[in-house]
């Protein structure tokens, strides 16, 4: 079953579409979590309507108008809005409450280079953008520990999902077999043709994954043309939460494919970089 779930209404033009990790939603006990669609924003074409990102030649203004939206959908203030200046590396870094709101009106304000944040803080939303790349989810409800990743297939191959857990191990004394992960919507292995240089990073990776014995849901290349193969992004962050330590029955894994839907999300491959930019989230109220 699909774990993320649409819960935009056609006949709002000013509600923002949202795709809610419903099962984490119902369970969580005032946790939010989940990923914007395009729909419902007050962006203009290219980046028609609904773009999170500042950093793709939007007017400023309408970007902030589509974040306020947001936060008023999940009925969160926007001054918790919290999020990182995205360089496609693998640094966790920790949030407190002096860090709230940081990076939420300006990208100088953001934590700088950083594509993980993690909290135990309630009242605090992490926020971070995609375009194509995979949001990975991160909770602890033993601890109260919140998390998010950035993954396009640089971090994925430095292992971002991997160095998350262990940061939330060190930082907030969580444990893997507590830590309960998602996949987001991404661009699936249908639409991701990449070329020797990305495949030469990413078969090491699978041998670890071989050796270590780890569940193969799916494969994580497909053969195409000679030089080049389809990338299976989704299903090899699947493999390094398992090698971290996280039980399969703890990961979510959407089918949804930023690059497929593109009357749902903005897909920067499929749209020829031209497009804007959804947000993934995830927030705990104050008890």
């Amino acid at each position: 079953m699909e774990p993320f779930v649409s819960k935009h209404r056609l006949d709002k033009a000013k509600e923002a579409s949202l795709f809610l990790l419903e099962s984490w939603v119902k369970e969580g006990g005032g946790l939010t979590a989940g990923f914007t669609g395009r729909e419902g924003g007050a962006s203009v074409a290219p980046w028609a309507s609904l773009n999170m990102g500042l950093h793709v030649g939007d007017d400023d203004l309408a970007v902030l108008e589509n974040r306020r939206r947001l936060a008023e959908a999940i009925g969160w203030s926007f001054e918790a809005f919290t999020c990182g200046e995205q360089v496609h590396g693998c640094a966790v870094q920790a949030v407190g409450p002096a860090d709230a709101g940081s990076g939420r009106d300006s990208r100088t304000t953001a934590v700088q280079d950083t594509d993980a944040l993690m909290t135990d803080e309630p009242g605090v939303l992490l926020v971070s953008f995609y375009g194509d790349c995979v949001p990975l989810y991160f909770w602890d409800p033993v601890r109260r520990v919140t998390a998010l990743a950035h993954a396009g297939w640089k971090g994925t191959v430095l292992e971002i999902g991997r160095g998350t857990i262990e940061a939330m191990g060190s930082s907030y004394g969580c444990k893997p077999q507590n830590i309960r992960t998602a996949i987001g919507p991404s661009i699936g292995d249908c639409c991701y043709e990449v070329d020797e240089n990305v495949l030469s990073r990413v078969r090491p990776l699978l041998e670890e994954m071989r050796q270590a014995d780890v569940e193969v849901f799916a494969e994580v290349i497909t053969d195409s043309t000679p030089g080049h193969g389809f990338l299976n992004l989704k299903e090899l962050n699947r493999q390094i939460m398992i090698k971290a330590g996280i039980l399969p029955m703890h990961i979510e894994l959407s089918d949804w494919c930023t690059g497929c839907r593109r009357d749902l999300f903005f897909s920067h491959r499929m749209e020829g970089g031209r497009a804007g930019r959804m947000a993934s989230w995830i927030g705990m109220e104050g008890r």
